[in-house]
């Protein structure tokens, strides 16, 4: 039986500079604003492929316990791709300086109020959430 479903994860990374995203180098949503984040590997938490791909596409390293879960994204429209996605949100926050790598073109902090709309996927209504459950520090 095929699989139904991935498992995903989507990162809102804040710093003194604002929010991180990468512009993506692929389809879907190729040279689109995104968070970072990516697919859960076999054998693998969520946690754990939610520091992975953070570091794989903006060579970031964060700690398994500074990750703060935002919300569980599973609308069957979220993602073009099949099959469909489900994607587990968390928040983090650091100082440390991003560096384009894996899947992004390039990646870039932008100050909370000039974070480009829409964003790829549903990753807008992802950060909207963030704002909303008050984890934004600055």
């Amino acid at each position: 039986m095929a699989d139904l479903y991935r498992v995903a994860v989507d990162l809102i990374v804040e710093s003194d500079k604002g929010i991180l995203l990468i512009r993506r180098k692929q389809e879907p949503f190729k040279d689109k604003w995104c968070l970072p984040g990516g697919h859960v590997d076999k054998n693998e938490t969520v946690e754990e492929a939610a520091v992975r791909e953070l570091k794989e596409e903006t060579s970031i390293s964060v700690n398994l316990n500074s990750l703060k879960l935002v919300g569980v994204y599973s609308d069957p429209d979220r993602d073009p791709r099949e099959p469909r996605a489900i994607s587990v949100c968390f928040y983090v926050r650091t100082n440390e300086d991003a560096r384009a790598g894996s899947d992004a073109e390039e990646a870039r902090y932008f100050p909370l109020d000039k974070i480009p709309h829409p964003l790829g996927f549903d990753h807008s209504k992802m950060v909207e959430d963030a704002f909303k459950k008050k984890l934004f520090e600055k």
